[in-house]
């Protein structure tokens, strides 16, 4: 296994990489608001074009299945092409996915657009960290997937905060319009600095150069610790996934929260996970112990779990217990993504993350198969075990990663 790919960037000025960290984190705030700019407005789409929620929930469904393709294959492009080319047609690809929303006719002009949007939300992760990972100098990487994770939240909490007042003051086709025209404007922003995130693609194509003499550009495919990444995301996603959509209301059920208590769940977990993404991105200024933040983290988000699911507290408290979960988890962040990075051979960090990320589309496309059905039958306490389970899975994933990494670089003879 070639060693992980080092940053070139070690004397860059805290300037130029709080520049270049704030322009990546507005792309992928946008992403992520790309994610959520529908599910909002699903009560206008169903009567506008006579659909069920069901229907509805499959344009999403296509969303990101498209995304996960595209995302494994998109850091092939990042790692040929170089990252900003790839990020501007991403960008733009994302405005036009919402404005065709906003024209769309039928419901399979959604779809279409659904397409467009997946094909342009595929690219970020590959995109995103080929650029921090080659341009941010080293002892500045933890902050930088810190900002990276927070904005990736902020994306979410702005989405729905920006479509749904617009359209009960004029329509839903003014909100998703309104929203094309705000990935136009972030794209515009990172036009006009667009030096900063420029690379030098001659460095670039002789690097993938070296690639293909050494095994040809799927060499990495072969390592491991890159599928062990892959896993690791896959059930980081699984629990995501859970809290995002069924953990609130399962918890809701076990402890006779009341409704106006059950919506802020979600919300307080949001909030505590960007404030323990800064915590996180402190720690993970050692990347030596990144194993081991991400071990305690999860662990204490796990503990939290079984509280939720076999304690007896009263319901007022069920809010605040989001709340340390989402901290916990916030934490492991930014060392989660130095999991891959020091899984990553040199000169196939978007091919690497493309295909790592992958599994967190997977993961949210699984999750609400098996959690989904345990909630139709009632089964609210098992929902809740289940979480706590998968996050204890990814205290086992995070260790693995690194004795997977660390027996490659064992010689054969040894």
């Amino acid at each position: 296994m070639s060693s992980p790919n080092a940053s070139p960037a070690s004397n860059n000025t805290l300037r130029s990489d709080a520049k270049l960290i704030g322009l990546v984190g507005l792309a992928h705030a946008i992403s992520h608001f790309a994610q959520l700019v529908l599910p909002p407005l699903f009560p206008w789409l169903k009567d506008a074009f006579d659909v069920s929620y069901t229907e509805l929930g499959a344009v999403l469904t296509v969303f990101f299945v498209v995304s996960c393709m595209v995302q494994a294959a998109s850091g092939f492009v990042v790692d040929r092409l170089g990252p900003r080319p790839v990020l501007f047609v991403g960008l733009g690809l994302l405005a036009l996915a919402a404005i065709g929303y906003a024209l769309a006719q039928s419901y399979w002009m959604l779809l279409a657009c659904a397409v467009v949007a997946g094909i342009g939300n595929g690219v970020f992760h590959p995109v995103d960290y080929t650029l921090f990972n080659r341009k941010v100098a080293p002892t500045r990487l933890g902050h930088a997937y810190s900002v990276h994770g927070i904005t990736g939240s902020l994306g979410w909490a702005l989405a729905p905060a920006f479509v749904v007042p617009l359209a009960i003051a004029f329509s839903w086709r003014v909100a998703l319009a309104s929203a094309g025209a705000l990935a136009l404007f972030v794209l515009a922003v990172l036009w006009l600095n667009r030096a900063v995130l420029a690379l030098d693609l001659k460095a670039v194509h002789k690097a993938t150069g070296a690639d293909a003499a050494a095994g040809g550009e799927l060499a990495f495919l072969k390592i491991p610790a890159v599928w062990m990444c892959f896993g690791f995301f896959f059930f980081y996603a699984m629990a995501l996934s859970v809290v995002q959509t069924f953990a609130p209301a399962a918890a809701g059920h076990l402890h006779a929260v009341p409704v106006a208590l059950i919506a802020i769940c979600l919300t307080t977990y949001m909030v505590a996970s960007a404030g323990g993404m800064v915590v996180g991105g402190f720690l993970a200024s050692d990347p030596s112990r990144c194993e081991r933040i991400v071990g305690f983290a999860f662990g204490a988000a796990a503990v939290v779990a079984l509280v939720l699911a076999l304690a007896t507290f009263p319901p007022v408290l069920v809010p605040a217990l989001f709340g340390a979960m989402g901290f916990a988890s916030g934490i492991a962040g930014p060392s989660r993504d130095l999991l891959v990075k020091r899984s990553t051979p040199a000169n196939a960090t978007g091919r690497v993350y493309g295909v790592v990320y992958a599994g967190l589309d997977i993961g949210q496309a699984v999750a609400p198969l098996i959690f989904g059905r345990l909630m139709d039958h009632q089964q609210y306490m098992s929902v809740i075990i289940g979480l706590a389970v998968v996050q204890a899975v990814l205290i086992a994933s995070a260790f693995n990663v690194r004795r997977v990494r660390r027996e490659a670089l064992v010689p054969a003879s040894a």
